[in-house]
């Protein structure tokens, strides 16, 4: 049976820690960036930040050493966000004592080079091999073994299927896809509209228009995936309308949250002071930068990053979304 080092030791990365060590005979690493946090997962064996009451399985090897976690292992997963997923690769430059397949559970779009978070795994590890594991799937219900289903992405069909077989449980569905492009641009832009959602919360709107913002959202998701080459099917599957509709709706979305605060009239430097990163801040910002060079109408994308970055208040924001013309639906 395989070891799995798991990279990251946030509620995300705890919580498949916790998954995977059911499965009999599976030896499961989990790798935290500090050392104080590693020693103090080991010596609680619980993440008391993010999944209070969730207790570690004694099986799960932690520690904050690179070499230790990584040792023979037969597959890493990534569970690191987006902003800080280069600068941590590099801590495991040269580590692998050969390719070994790399599972990414991470969300987002760099900023600086609009690389997806699988991009970036294969510049800094040279690793060829990877696999993106997506869907509605907040950490706090998969620790506790709520039902789940996610999809693995993968150009590889048997890469795939093996994270399907290793991966799933009676309580994580394990599905394939081949659109890792659609599954990864569907992962990280479900959380600018997660923001776009919390501030119809915020401004407590109402189900009817936050309805018809989700319904419009996933329209605009999917015209920026076509252009950058998904498959537009992906688009309604789990990795696009299912983690949108958790995520916009969930009172664990983290990115919900903040459309809602924002609303309220908080500051958005005083929320992105907590433990959790809300990656869609960060995605907002390079998701504009596309949407502008490639000429593509996304008013609710645009809107999220005039709200975050150019100080437009989230009222004015739903103002001009409300003061479009009026258009034939199927020509929207």
């Amino acid at each position: 049976m395989p070891i799995l080092a798991i990279l990251g030791s946030g509620g995300w990365g705890t919580a498949l820690a916790v998954v995977l060590a059911q499965h009999p005979g599976h030896q499961i690493r989990l790798w935290s960036y500090r050392g104080d946090v590693a020693e103090r997962l080991s010596r609680l064996r619980e993440n008391t930040q993010q999944l209070p009451g969730v207790r570690i399985p004694d099986s799960v090897q932690i520690t904050s050493s690179v070499e230790e976690a990584t040792r023979s292992a037969d597959a890493w997963i990534t569970a690191i966000p987006t902003a800080f997923l280069r600068s941590t690769l590099k801590l495991f430059h040269g580590v692998a004592e050969h390719p070994v397949p790399v599972v990414s559970l991470t969300k987002g779009i760099e900023i600086e080079t609009f690389r997806r978070p699988s991009e970036i795994i294969r510049q800094e590890l040279g690793m060829g091999r990877v696999v993106v594991l997506s869907g509605p799937s907040h950490a706090e219900e998969v620790a506790r073994g709520g039902p789940t289903s996610l999809v693995a992405a993968c150009e590889d069909a048997a890469l795939a299927a093996w994270v399907q077989r290793h991966f799933g449980t009676d309580r994580l569905r394990v599905y394939t896809n081949s659109d890792l492009i659609g599954v990864e641009l569907a992962g990280a832009l479900k959380n600018v509209l997660a923001i776009a959602a919390g501030i119809c919360d915020g401004l407590k709107f109402g189900d009817n228009a936050k309805a018809a913002l989700l319904t419009r959202g996933l329209v605009e998701m999917q015209r920026f995936g076509v252009t950058h080459g998904a498959d537009p099917s992906t688009f309604y599957g789990l990795a696009g309308v299912g983690d949108l509709m958790t995520t916009c709706f969930s009172p664990h979305g983290r990115n919900r949250r903040v459309g809602e605060r924002l609303a309220q009239g908080e500051k958005l430097q005083e929320l992105l002071a907590g433990p959790q990163v809300a990656e869609g801040v960060f995605t907002a910002k390079s998701v504009y930068e596309r949407l502008i060079r490639a000429g593509l109408e996304s008013p609710i994308l645009q809107g999220v990053y005039r709200v975050l970055y150019e100080g437009q208040s989230p009222r004015e924001a739903v103002n001009d979304l409300l003061g479009r013309p009026q258009r034939e639906e199927s020509a929207c």
